[in-house]
């Protein structure tokens, strides 16, 4: 009899473990992915959901797959057309050849080949040899960041800069505002709203002034917030937009360091700080094998956390050109990915660059929201770093070197900022104020809002985001 037990427990425990590894198999959705199995991952995704209604991580990797499917629209014929103007001769081999370079951004998707949205564009940038057939069609292309950079920044040289000191201070005026697509939920149910606002109490960004919102009630979230919002709510109408909107004016200023290496000191390696802010924080701050020993190959024998960045930021400047990105939430480790890929926007730049420092142990962290220039607006995410004896500095790895004799400029993103920069966060992938009931649609960074209502989260295509702003007087002290 007791043999009898024995076999019986033996073969339950057998049954046990096979089930769970076939659960297993089942939850490593990103092989079913990288094979191109989507509409096999879907249906298997939904079996499990439908048994366990209340899993958080099946619904996101469900949905994530959603999303992957609008990131990659267009098929093979579609990128044909678009790149027809510039080469009337293509072939297929030479859309292989591209795509194996990294350089035409493709998957296969359910057996088909499916490019990114921004696949073309992107291509330009990545082959040099296409980039300058376009030139020569069209002209060179504007590019508000570099006309700033080789017009602005110099002249700021041109009159002594006292390092570390808050200069060319600016007052700016900002109308943020979302607008929610006519009948994207049903009339009359309730639509939540977070609309991006500054960090305030640094040297660089001081105070703001908050003018007004579209809605009477609206909550502002505390300035420890580290991803700052206001929150509103308003109910869909039948036929109409839904529109939120707010108003502020900050203050902000430019801010250069001049960090030399004798002026740093030594790190304590057991205070809070040291700790928190040389982490490895999954999935996109990593400490793989492949980030440790690129990082450490760098930096070589450097030993100065000074020359250990600067290091790291020619490297990038060198070798990761700008890219327009996949949505972050559809991928799974962003630093791998700019290493297989080797390009990227400015927020993945950011976490490769943390991660590699990180990893050296230089304190570092995540820093966003958006550059207001003269020239140009747009997103952007760059980094601090911590120097003991010195505190909190700028890196912006996607501003990159500018094309500079005078080393202060060249440098000058190195260790500064610019006096146009819209602090919205300090760190990423932080709770929300009110928190947020579904997954965000950027649930690492927070720079054009979230939506949501009690039947989901309102992702990016039923809704527009827009800012306005513009320069005022500074005030008298």
């Amino acid at each position: 009899m007791k043999f009898l037990q024995s076999v019986f427990f033996i073969g339950l425990a057998l049954l046990v473990f096979a089930c769970q590894n076939k659960k297993e198999e089942v939850f490593d959705y990103q092989n079913y992915l990288s094979q191109g199995k989507f509409k096999e991952a879907e249906i298997r995704l939904n079996e499990l959901i439908s048994d366990d209604p209340q899993n958080e991580q099946l619904a996101i990797q469900l949905e994530t797959i959603h999303r992957l499917r609008k990131e990659f629209p267009y098929t093979r014929a579609d990128v044909k057309e678009q790149l027809s103007e510039y080469f009337p001769d293509l072939t297929d081999d030479d859309l292989n050849q591209w795509e194996n370079a990294r350089q035409l951004e493709m998957r296969v998707i359910d057996g088909e080949k499916r490019y990114f949205s921004r696949s073309v564009s992107n291509f330009f940038r990545l082959n040099e040899a296409a980039g300058k057939i376009k030139e020569e069609k069209n002209g060179k292309a504007y590019d508000g960041v570099e006309d700033f950079q080789q017009t602005v920044i110099p002249q700021w040289f041109e009159k002594p800069i006292e390092p570390r000191n808050p200069f060319v201070p600016q007052r700016i005026k900002v109308d943020y505002t979302i607008t929610l697509d006519a009948n994207a939920v049903p009339a009359g149910e309730l639509v939540k709203c977070w609309l991006p606002y500054p960090r305030t109490g640094s040297q660089r960004l001081p105070r703001v002034e908050f003018l007004e919102a579209s809605q009477e009630e609206y909550i502002i979230a505390p300035n420890e917030t580290m991803q700052r919002t206001v929150y509103m709510e308003k109910k869909a109408v039948q036929d109409e937009a839904t529109v939120f909107q707010i108003s502020y004016v900050f203050e902000t200023a430019a801010q250069w360091f001049d960090i030399k290496p004798e002026d740093v000191q030594g790190y304590d390696k057991n205070s809070e700080l040291y700790k928190k802010y040389t982490a490895e924080r999954l999935p996109h701050i990593v400490f793989n094998d492949q980030i440790k020993s690129l990082a450490k190959n760098i930096v070589g024998d450097e030993k100065n956390p000074v020359k250990q960045v600067e290091l790291l930021y020619y490297w990038i400047n060198d070798n990761i050109p700008w890219a327009g990105a996949l949505e972050y939430s559809v991928m799974p480790c962003i630093p791998c990915y700019v290493l297989e890929n080797m390009h990227g926007d400015c927020g993945m730049q950011t976490f490769l660059f943390l991660s590699m420092a990180r990893s050296l142990g230089i304190p570092c962290k995540w820093q966003s929201g958006w550059y207001l220039l003269p020239q140009t607006k747009n997103l952007h995410d760059w980094a601090e770093v911590y120097y003991e004896g010195v505190g909190w500095v700028p890196v912006d790895p996607s501003f990159k070197l500018i094309d500079s004799e005078d080393k202060r400029i060249k440098e000058f993103y190195l260790n500064g900022l610019d006096c146009y920069r819209l602090v919205v966060n300090d760190d990423f992938a932080r709770e929300l104020v009110p928190p947020k009931k579904y997954y965000r649609s950027e649930p690492f960074d927070f720079q054009r809002g979230e939506l949501e209502w009690e039947g989901g989260n309102l992702y990016f295509d039923t809704w527009d985001y827009h800012l306005d702003f513009e320069y005022l007087p500074a005030t008298e002290n």
